[in-house]
């Protein structure tokens, strides 16, 4: 396994490209069952999971080539429904490939998606939006054993305990797209990952409107065809960025990346003191003044993001005075903690609230990656330690963040990838 080394006290500066949205790449992908035409993606990045994704393509019969940030997507199976538990349990995004199967080939068998690190995930939405359609679902096996022969449009409500889901809009929606009827989801997910769906759906013909909103209105078409869609930039990329350059007290221009993706975080972030203008291309981020604390709840979308809670918590680990960091999404996303404080952070969980007290400085150590966000907290904590850190168990990181340690290499940072 490989591990970062990180010397801290490096101010960042320069350019970094955001890639290509993961969160937008994966069920972009699974909506390319929907069809046998050719479907060209651009702007994806190489990441393990999107390489998961397109090994679980190729498994339900597609023909799948990926060249640089372009992938390609032909071909079809109609005698493969299977998504088998060796692909599956190794990334949770895999369960998208639900909806399209039901929707294309009217027969599913997907592994039942496991645990999380950062807390239980359940598919209760999942399935809740699925047999409202018509869907027949057994569990067998530990596979969701589905049955889409009686398909048709309704009505349908998403909400869950925590708020919306993602993923279960995304399934749901793109059974609904070549299903006989009219679908009225309400309480989607109001993401732009869900909204770079819709529009890749409607390029291939789908009829959908609402997009953006909490409901969704679906008109069922007979077929769908082949398209050329570019992804959105990264958010949750581009909000990591945005903290380092904030730890670092940095100077850093985030090109490509979506200001109004990123309202919330950019909103906390200019209460703590930090510089952020609009650019026509791009994100300028620059630390201005001594930072202040903040309160910060995760909620979804537009609020604070989940994945950039622990890269605040630790921005917030070195930022004089006390903040709270309060998770909404999931309660239990707080394993980093105990690794920060390794460092010398001084953060207290109480509940689903995190008292942070800054600390003036944070020293090197030998951590632990728990989840892909978590790599990047430390990864930030290390970049203003005094001495060295090594991040082990990064595999979670190259799920999710596209050449991180030679984006920091090219602003400033002294980061390296060994081997352990």
């Amino acid at each position: 396994m490989d591990k970062l080394v990180i010397r801290g006290g490096k101010k960042l500066k320069g350019t970094v490209i955001i890639s290509g949205s993961k969160n937008a790449a994966l069920p972009i992908l699974a909506a390319t069952l929907l069809t046998d035409d050719t479907c060209v993606l651009k702007n994806v990045p190489y990441l393990s999971d999107i390489n998961t994704m397109i090994k679980l393509l190729r498994e339900l019969g597609k023909d799948v080539s990926m060249i640089a940030d372009i992938v390609t997507v032909k071909g079809g199976d109609k005698n493969k429904f299977r998504a088998p538990y060796e692909l599956v349990s190794t990334m949770r995004g895999s369960i998208c490939v639900l909806g399209p199967l039901l929707g294309r080939r009217k027969k599913a068998e997907v592994s039942f998606p496991g645990g999380c690190i950062i807390g239980p995930r359940p598919i209760d939405l999942h399935l809740k939006g699925l047999k409202e359609l018509g869907v027949d679902l057994k569990i067998k096996g530990g596979y969701i054993i589905a049955d889409g022969k009686k398909l048709k449009g309704n009505r349908i409500y998403l909400g869950g305990h925590f708020g919306s889901s993602v993923l279960a809009t995304a399934n749901v929606l793109m059974a609904a797209v070549i299903t006989k009827g009219t679908t009225v989801i309400e309480s989607t997910a109001c993401e732009p990952e869900v909204a770079d769906l819709v529009n890749f759906l409607r390029s291939m013909g789908a009829d959908i409107e609402g997009v953006g909103s909490p409901r969704l209105v679906i008109t069922g078409v007979n077929k769908l065809y082949g398209c050329t869609h570019s992804l959105i930039p990264d958010r949750i990329e581009a909000g990591t960025y945005m903290m380092a350059a904030a730890i670092t007290k940095g100077d850093v221009f985030l090109k490509d990346a979506i200001y109004d993706h990123l309202l919330a975080p950019i909103d906390k972030l200019r209460e703590s003191g930090l510089s952020i203008e609009r650019a026509k291309d791009g994100i300028y981020v620059k630390y201005a003044k001594r930072l202040k604390p903040v309160y910060a709840t995760t909620l979804p979308y537009p609020g604070f993001p989940t994945d950039l809670q622990a890269q605040m918590m630790a921005l917030m680990s070195v930022t004089d005075g006390i903040s709270v960091i309060t998770e909404k999404i999931y309660p239990e996303r707080f394993i980093h903690i105990s690794e920060l404080n390794r460092m010398g952070a001084e953060i207290m969980l109480e509940g689903p609230n995190a008292i942070v007290k800054g600390v003036k400085h944070l020293s090197g150590a030998p951590v632990m990656a728990s989840d892909l966000r978590a790599s990047a907290a430390l990864i930030l904590a290390g970049l203003v330690a005094e001495g060295a850190t090594e991040v082990s168990r990064i595999y979670h990181l190259d799920r999710g963040y596209e050449r991180l340690e030679e984006k920091l290499q090219a602003i400033g940072a002294s980061v390296k990838r060994v081997k352990e």
